[in-house]
């Protein structure tokens, strides 16, 4: 162990709107000691995550005031009181922002992580994790993604879209269309991650822009947004067609949204179906996404797509710029720096 001293994020308010950095504080505490059937882990990377901002706000499950906040990890093993665990082995926990943190396995979804020789660390925050399988179950059970099928993802340039667009491609997806926020990430879409065409929101009316993208249609929309996104795609859609709805950013840090899509009689009409995605849910299918997608991750097929701040006295900065959409793919900080 390097050091005695650990630290965490605490949150001290509530945000009103967009948070800001005097919304946490950093706080030092004793290394803690691993009691019987427990693991003291060192963070080697920390996930932020559109989902910490609603948590954010208190209530039920929510965050509380003046303790450390939580978040997805993956840390090394420096000392085990647990039988299952031993020191230098990988565990990927919920116990985040903080620089240690005790591990139960099985507790919250704690696991210690398998050997995949050649798979690069960030992935098992990014697309072999939480992000990865959230797209996973996106595609595979809530949409029902079939060969040949025409795809829209919004948000297509942040977490859950790139490994959204990677995993239809290796679905055998035809046409797989994303939005984004700015010129550099919709070029990044089309000249880098494989999709077929992406607009930017910002340029005009999403329906209009995703016509012109698609103008036969589509069959599966994967919505990260909501509001105009999800209008626009209710439009698009084809008779039969299917939603898996992931996430609102549209609707984040008490931003105004339409409560429902002004054509959402159009869900009848056509036929079509939407269901929510949430992650914990789908943890049986992690194996059959490390089945999936470990062979493309070492061949350099699919990438970890991951953004990285450096040193974990950037993790507000990081949280926020996530929020602000500064990322491409997964955003990440690296506790070391």
């Amino acid at each position: 162990m390097t050091t005695k001293t650990a630290l965490a994020v605490h949150q001290t308010a509530r945000p009103s709107g967009f948070p800001v950095a005097g919304d946490f504080t950093y706080a030092a505490y004793p290394v803690p000691e691993p009691a019987p059937g427990t693991a003291l882990v060192e963070n080697l990377l920390l996930s932020v995550d559109p989902y910490h901002r609603g948590l954010m706000d208190g209530g039920e499950g929510g965050f509380a005031l003046g303790t450390p906040l939580e978040g997805r990890s993956v840390g090394r093993v420096v000392a085990s009181r647990d039988p299952g665990l031993v020191e230098g082995d990988l565990v990927f926990h919920r116990e985040g922002w903080r620089t240690h943190a005790l591990v139960t396995l099985g507790s919250d979804g704690a696991r210690k992580l398998p050997d995949h020789a050649g798979v690069p660390l960030e992935a098992y925050l990014s697309i072999l994790g939480g992000t990865g399988l959230t797209a996973y179950a996106a595609l595979t059970r809530t949409a029902a993604l079939r060969e040949g099928e025409d795809l829209f993802v919004s948000a297509a340039a942040g977490g859950v879209g790139t490994a959204t667009g990677h995993i239809a491609r290796l679905l055998g997806a035809r046409r797989i269309i994303g939005s984004a926020g700015s010129p550099a990430k919709v070029r990044r879409l089309t000249e880098h991650l494989g999709f077929d065409a992406a607009f930017d929101y910002h340029d005009g009316p999403v329906g209009e822009q995703l016509a012109k993208a698609a103008p036969d249609g589509i069959d599966v929309y994967v919505d990260n947004v909501g509001g105009d996104h999800l209008e626009g795609a209710i439009d698009a859609l084809r008779e039969f067609g299917r939603i898996a709805w992931v996430g609102a950013i549209s609707m984040y840090n008490g931003d105004r949204a339409p409560a429902a899509p002004r054509n959402l009689f159009e869900v009848v009409h056509k036929s079509l179906r939407l269901e929510g995605v949430l992650v914990r849910h789908h943890t049986n299918l992690q194996e059959e996404l490390e089945d999936l997608l470990v062979p493309h991750l070492r061949s350099g097929r699919v990438g970890t797509d991951t953004t990285v701040v450096q040193g974990f006295e950037h993790t507000v900065e990081g949280f926020l710029g996530m929020l602000r959409g500064q990322n491409t793919g997964k955003m990440l900080v690296r506790v070391d720096g």
